[in-house]
């Protein structure tokens, strides 16, 4: 029986932490489906934790290219995606997501008359693969006569991008940017739903998996019932084990767990290994399960592939303090093993 460490560890491999096989970002991000990125800063190590070898900048490239594009995607909230899995993915999730935002649309008086005079007014701002910052589309917006306080600006835009009409553009400075979506992503043919399905299930599995079909309906946001028509298409492509009671889908190759050594990372907040599962137990240390209890959002300190304590950075101007709160004692190899990763995350910043 798989035992939960086991389970952990099996993740790790899957999610290309341990053993990154992958040289560029955007090729990370295509492997992992969709990566969340509210908190950007973190998103971009997140990337980097699963690549061999990348700098902040490097990442930071791929998205100014738009080889990585970030956009309300699932649930819904910020997600890194790549351009060629974009479009198949809002087809799927949007008629889900507009559903949610649908009271707080109301409240605002944003009907599809003003959805639709906004989404034409910034397919004009932006056309000929101009970028601007929200800043420069509230002025937009004003000019048009579009009320734009914040939160109603806000779901104009996640409407906009939920169309197809815009995705992210390149930072100008820290300032994000919006660019139509037809100027970053290509037209990609249409997937039925049932197709649609099938291609993020095995696409999840694939990167996350031991997990079970409510993990991946928690994921993606889509019912129980969407996602199971997705898992039962992808069946004979996974593997499954039954832990006490639940069936646990994943790549139909295993990792050599064996052969893994005491290895330490710190996972940035929202890291997809412990927001990818709607149960978070296997991903802790048992004797750490109440001080882990907010795992999602703090940054986490994993050692042995089990979630040990948290940690926090304080940038300076040449250099970067990180600071480690650690659950409990470390043995030796341990403590050289977070040190390892602290060195890690320093020089992805390119700091000393």
């Amino acid at each position: 029986m798989m035992k939960n460490n086991h389970m952990a560890t099996q993740r790790i491999y899957n999610q290309q932490i341990y053993n990154p096989q992958f040289s560029a970002p955007e090729d990370v991000v295509k492997h992992m489906v969709a990566m969340q990125a509210q908190d950007y800063a973190g998103a971009k190590w997140a990337i980097a934790l699963r690549t061999h070898n990348v700098s902040e900048d490097a990442i930071e490239q791929a998205i100014t290219n738009g080889k990585i594009l970030r956009t309300h995607l699932l649930r819904p909230t910020w997600h890194f995606i790549s351009p060629q899995d974009i479009r198949w993915i809002l087809a799927l999730t949007a008629p889900r997501i507009n559903a949610i935002n649908a009271a707080m649309n109301k409240k605002f008086e944003l009907t599809d008359h003003v959805f639709a005079k906004s989404n034409a007014v910034l397919v004009k701002a932006l056309a000929g693969n101009k970028q601007l910052t929200r800043l420069e589309l509230v002025n937009v917006f004003e000019q048009a006569g579009i009320a734009s306080d914040e939160l109603r600006f806000t779901l104009l835009l996640m409407k906009a991008e939920l169309d197809q009409v815009i995705c992210s553009g390149g930072r100008v400075g820290k300032q994000f940017t919006y660019a139509l979506l037809d100027d970053r992503a290509p037209i990609t043919p249409v997937l039925t739903q049932e197709e649609a399905l099938a291609k993020l299930a095995l696409g999840y599995f694939n990167s996350r998996g031991p997990a079970t079909l409510h993990d991946f309906a928690n994921w993606s946001g889509l019912t129980v019932t969407d996602a199971g028509i997705g898992l039962e298409q992808v069946k004979s492509q996974l593997i499954s084990h039954v832990i006490e009671g639940r069936t646990y889908w994943m790549p139909n190759s295993m990792a050599d767990t064996l052969s893994q050594k005491t290895k330490a990372y710190l996972l940035p907040a929202f890291d997809e290994f412990a927001i990818a599962y709607k149960d978070r137990d296997a991903l802790i240390n048992p004797q750490y399960l109440k001080q882990a209890r907010h795992v999602i959002f703090d940054p986490a300190i994993v050692v042995d592939n089990q979630v040990v304590g948290t940690w926090k950075r304080t940038i300076k101007t040449k250099s970067v303090d990180v600071h480690l709160n650690l659950f409990g004692p470390l043995n030796k190899t341990q403590e050289k093993a977070v040190e390892a990763a602290v060195s890690q995350y320093r020089k992805f910043l390119f700091l000393k």
